[in-house]
């Protein structure tokens, strides 16, 4: 999971625009069942290691350049016993591809993930909102799973 002086950092640097965070960088060591698709996570959606596994996996494809994290503005720096910690609170994960919509969502499980399928993402939008977007290759696009 992303250190806390790391995600401080990027905050600061990128004018408090939440970081799309890496897999690793969310889901490594990461054990909040709750910190992605929280209102689904008691409901049949599988463990956040099946999703990280599953997502590692779709990231090798060569049609797929890359996934990032996007976090909910609930991602908070909590104080525990005097300490502060890092709350991550993913909201989905966006998946940089050239494969169509609907290849997507069956290649990314989303009925196995209880998603609700797949939404475009408007990559100026992306620059608006988030820090850290790596480069989107000619032909691609951006989707990024949702939950209902």
């Amino acid at each position: 999971m992303i250190e806390l002086d790391t995600f401080k950092k990027l905050m600061v640097e990128n004018n408090d625009r939440l970081p799309l965070l890496t897999l690793d960088e969310f889901f490594e060591g990461n054990t909040a069942e709750d910190s992605i698709a929280p209102n689904d996570c008691d409901f049949g959606r599988p463990s956040i290691a099946e999703i990280w596994e599953l997502m590692r996996n779709l990231e090798k494809r060569p049609d797929i350049a890359w996934i990032r994290i996007e976090l909910h503005n609930d991602t908070e720096i909590a104080e525990y016993d005097g300490n502060e910690v890092l709350v991550l609170a993913g909201e989905s994960p966006i998946i940089c591809t050239s494969l169509s919509a609907t290849e997507l969502e069956r290649l990314a499980k989303c009925e196995w993930l209880h998603s609700g399928g797949t939404e475009e993402w408007d990559i100026s939008s992306l620059d608006s909102l988030f820090s850290c977007r790596p480069p989107v290759p000619e032909g691609f696009r951006c989707f990024a799973i949702v939950w209902d």
